[in-house]
């Protein structure tokens, strides 16, 4: 059966728009299908599409939330072993802070690294704390300028001494050079720290807290 394409377009063009129900059969269906298209397309645009949006973005709040249950639930499990590890943390900052001297121990402390050098033969050249300590956020540093003259090998132990000393002390900026009658003279610096006491503690807070207060107006 062919189809009477030409007899069709005629038969749209004569449509009469007022009275649908006179028209052929085959405009009618294609008024259907379009019908038909045309409802969903429109419901779409209308309302579908702002409750598909809201549904992805329900979807993506979704995964969201279960990733932060989970997390959450790990730390629950592992609250337990980060109280231990904290106080675990704790345990070894007090011990560390109580190798750092207070003020009143600091000169105790350079008697015991000049004494050190002493111990195994060293000469000092030089032996000069610095004029004024490195103010940090709960302890101050001390730089102490070294220059020493021995052997190697007394350099050495002496070096170990410092290092197992009941307070911290660090060596740094060490330099090594020959001397004229065939010892070593090593340059450094021994850093040394102190712990604040309350009082100052307390007093570097309000000096801040003035300071900030000053640069606001």
């Amino acid at each position: 059966m062919e189809l009477d394409f030409a007899k069709y377009a005629e038969e749209f063009r004569t449509l009469n728009l007022k009275d649908p129900g006179t028209w052929p059969l085959v405009p009618k269906i294609a008024a259907l299908l379009l019908i038909l298209i045309a409802i969903p397309v429109a419901g779409y645009f209308a309302d579908w599409q702002g409750q598909m949006e809201e549904l992805d973005a329900g979807r993506v709040q979704e995964v969201k939330l279960k990733d932060e249950y989970l997390n959450k639930k790990k730390q629950a499990i592992n609250l337990d072993l980060h109280k231990q590890q904290l106080r675990e943390i704790d345990t070894q900052f007090g011990a560390l802070l109580k190798q750092l001297p207070n003020k009143s121990q600091m000169d105790a402390l350079l008697v015991d690294i000049n004494q050190a050098g002493l111990g195994r033969g060293l000469q000092f050249e030089l032996f000069r704390p610095a004029a004024g300590e490195i103010a940090g956020e709960s302890f101050n540093e001390l730089p102490i300028q070294l220059k020493v003259t021995g052997t190697y090998h007394d350099m050495g132990a002496f070096a170990s001494d410092v290092g197992q000393l009941s307070r911290i002390v660090i060596l740094k900026d060490v330099a090594v050079q020959a001397h004229k009658d065939g010892n070593l003279v090593m340059d450094s610096v021994a850093r040394t720290f102190r712990y604040l006491d309350e009082d100052e503690v307390a007093a570097r807070r309000r000096s801040q807290q003035a300071a900030k207060k000053a640069a606001k107006k």
